[in-house]
């Protein structure tokens, strides 16, 4: 699963809007809709600020490539 999936879902499983999960992680309501929206250049910090809610971090983890 991917980041913008995995919050949406853990965040509504929460019953939280998204207004609700940036006030709770400490963040903008911009970087909470850009997170899930999958925008490509957040920063690193405020994402594990976010995933933390939900006992996560980002991690190292194989890209998938097509041959």
């Amino acid at each position: 699963m991917k980041i913008p999936d995995f919050v949406r879902e853990k965040r509504k499983q929460y019953r939280m809007t998204q207004r609700d999960l940036a006030e709770r992680a400490g963040v903008g309501l911009r970087f909470i809709r850009e997170l899930e929206g999958g925008k490509r250049t957040l920063r690193m910090d405020k994402v594990n600020v976010v995933l933390d809610l939900f006992g996560c971090e980002l991690g190292a983890v194989p890209a998938e490539r097509e041959e």
